[in-house]
C-alpha cells in the first residue's frame, strides 16, 4: 500500500531547461503520488526525453527545481540505487553477454537481487552465454527491463522501451514491465507515442507539448471530468459556467465539443457521451497546436 505521507515520486516546480536558444521544457509543474504507473505522452520535440534525463540526474534544470523520491535527482550513490532507467532504443553492450550483463549489474548495485535476475532471464528465454549485439529487439528490451528492474528501484523510467518492438515483443514487454512494478511496489513513469499502451497500463498521464504540461492527473479522475458533446450546429456555441471547451469539430451539420467539466456541473447540452483516453490525449494535444485555445488544465 502506498504511503500518501510520503514525498512525491515526482515534484517539479517552474522546471526549465533550456539547451542555447531554444526551449525543451518551459516553467513545468508537476507532483506525482507515488504508487502511480505514470504514461507521459507527446509530440516529437515536446520535451519527454528531456525530462526523463533530468529526473535521472543525466542532466540538471536551467531554471526551477524538481525532486525525485524527494531529493535531486542523483544526489548520491543511495538515491542513484533507487531509481531504474531503460533509455530509449534499450541500451545493452553487443559485445557482452546476457550473463555479462547480470554480473556487472550485481557488480556495480549493492541493493541487486540476483534472484530476480536468474528468474527473469529464464522466464523470457534469454541464453546467458548469447551476445547481446545478437540478441533480437524484444531481447534486448526485456534484458534491459531485467537489469534495471533488478536493482529493486523505487522508481522505473522507460523512455520510449518498446516503440521499435513489434506487436507481440511489445506485449510481452508490456506484461513483464506490469510484473515487475507489481513485485517491486515500484512507481513506473513510461515516455510512449503509442496511445494504446499507454491506456492499457497506466493509471497517471501527464501529456506534454510545446515544452509544457497540457493535462496530468489520475486517469480515473481525467476521464471523470470530460466529456463528448454532440449537437446540431450552433448548439454548443454557449456551454454552462466553469465548462472549459478542450476540442471543436464541426461535420455534417453537427458539432461536437470535447470539454473538461467541474464537479456538481449542471446539465450539458445536446447529447454527452464518455471520452476514451485516447481522444482525450489527442483533443489536448490539437489545442496546444492551435485549434483551440484556452489555459493548462491539471486534475
Amino acid at each position: 500500500m502506498t504511503d500518501e505521507n510520503s514525498p512525491p515520486v515526482l515534484h517539479a516546480e517552474g522546471l526549465t531547461r533550456r539547451y542555447g536558444k531554444r526551449v525543451a521544457l518551459s516553467h513545468c509543474d508537476l507532483r506525482i503520488p507515488r504508487g502511480r504507473v505514470i504514461g507521459l505522452v507527446g509530440p516529437n520535440g515536446a520535451g519527454k526525453s528531456t525530462l526523463l534525463q533530468l529526473a535521472c540526474g543525466l542532466i540538471t534544470p536551467t531554471e526551477g527545481t524538481l525532486r525525485v523520491l524527494g531529493s535531486r535527482p542523483a544526489a548520491d550513490a543511495a538515491h542513484l540505487a533507487r531509481v531504474g532507467y531503460v533509455a530509449q532504443d534499450t541500451p545493452v553492450y553487443a559485445s557482452l553477454t546476457v550473463a555479462d550483463h547480470v554480473r556487472m549489474g550485481a557488480w556495480l548495485n549493492p541493493g541487486w537481487d540476483q534472484a530476480l535476475a536468474e528468474r527473469r532471464i529464464s522466464q523470457v528465454g534469454l541464453n546467458r552465454s548469447q551476445r547481446a549485439g545478437r540478441l533480437s529487439g524484444g531481447q534486448r528490451a526485456q534484458l534491459a527491463l531485467t537489469i534495471a528492474a533488478a536493482k529493486r528501484p523505487e522508481l522505473l523510467i522507460l523512455d520510449e522501451p518498446a516503440a521499435a518492438l513489434d506487436p507481440l515483443a511489445r506485449d510481452g514487454f508490456l506484461h513483464h514491465l506490469m510484473e515487475f512494478v507489481d513485485e517491486l511496489g515500484a512507481s513506473a513513469l513510461l515516455s510512449s507515442h503509442l496511445l494504446g499502451d499507454v491506456a492499457r497500463v497506466c493509471d497517471h498521464l501527464v501529456v506534454l507539448a510545446e515544452g509544457r504540461v497540457q493535462l496530468a492527473g489520475d486517469v480515473p479522475d481525467l476521464l471523470a471530468h470530460h466529456h463528448r458533446l454532440a449537437a446540431p450546429r450552433g448548439g454548443l456555441d454557449r456551454l454552462p459556467p466553469g465548462v472549459v471547451p478542450v476540442r471543436r469539430e464541426s461535420a455534417g451539420g453537427y458539432d461536437r465539443v470535447v470539454v473538461r467539466t467541474p464537479a456538481g456541473v449542471p446539465a450539458l447540452p445536446g447529447t454527452v457521451e464518455p471520452v476514451r483516453l485516447e481522444e482525450l490525449v489527442l483533443a489536448y494535444l490539437s489545442r496546444a497546436a492551435g485549434d483551440v485555445t484556452g489555459p493548462e488544465v491539471r486534475r
